[in-house]
């Protein structure tokens, strides 16, 4: 059995890239006994667990208190891991037990869109809306802010706890700019500057392709480039 202390809770204020990679790599590790690269997400438990624990990574490696960055109260972010990674033992600061996020407008704008459109009972559909709707704020796809492997990822996802939304993304649109675009539609406003999606100058904005290298993965390659030290063409020096 897995046996350590939830180290990001203490550790997790580091700013230098080395430090957080490994601690976003070591958290999913901690909670899962395995690489990212090599998660088994087969069934739908796994996936969950997955989900979960990249999350975390993720809003491990952005540095700050972890529940924060996950979207999180403490207290929640301790049931998560109790019920989900129960072989983790927790050893955390009693005041980050108690932490209580900040709660913005467009925070809380896409939590309610998606609290309100579960398709999964119990207390995960509640945390992952949070969650989500946390990640959401940050600049990058929100899939790589979400710390998973793939845009394929967030749509399974979707699709599995926030069914009726996901259903409504009929053309594939970005999901980051799909919720943005349903708030505004479920208050009757219009977003768009064009009736049709492929007379819109910001058409790639919306549809642009979401492929890339995972957030996790691309900080280890850096992390390994800076170990190798200076190079000059393809070859250190």
């Amino acid at each position: 059995m897995l046996e350590a202390q939830f180290v990001p809770f203490v550790a997790a204020c580091a700013t230098d890239a080395i430090s957080q990679v490994h601690g976003g790599i070591a958290t999913y590790r901690l909670l899962t006994g395995t690489h990212p690269a090599d998660a088994d997400i087969t069934g739908d438990s796994n996936f969950d667990r997955h989900v979960l624990a990249s999350i975390l990574a993720a809003a491990t490696m952005d540095g700050g208190p972890v529940p924060e960055k996950a979207g999180l109260t403490g207290q929640e972010l301790a049931l998560l891991l109790e019920q989900y990674f129960p072989s983790v033992q927790i050893k955390a600061e009693e005041q980050l037990l108690h932490f209580k996020c900040n709660e913005n407008d467009e925070f809380a704008m896409v939590h309610d869109l998606l609290l309100g459109q579960r398709s999964t009972e119990g207390d995960i559909g509640r945390w992952l809306a949070a969650m989500i709707a946390r990640r959401a704020i940050e600049p990058n796809h929100l899939w790589e802010d979400l710390g998973l492997r793939n845009r394929g990822e967030l749509s399974r996802l979707l699709s599995r706890h926030f069914a009726p939304l996901a259903a409504r993304n009929i053309n594939n649109m970005r999901w980051k700019r799909f919720f943005y675009r349903t708030l505004c539609e479920d208050d009757g406003l219009v977003m768009c500057t064009t009736p049709v999606c492929t007379q819109c100058n910001d058409f790639n904005v919306c549809f642009g392709d979401e492929s890339g290298e995972s957030r996790m993965a691309e900080r280890r390659r850096e992390v390994l480039l800076r170990a190798a030290g200076p190079v000059v063409g393809d070859w250190p020096i």
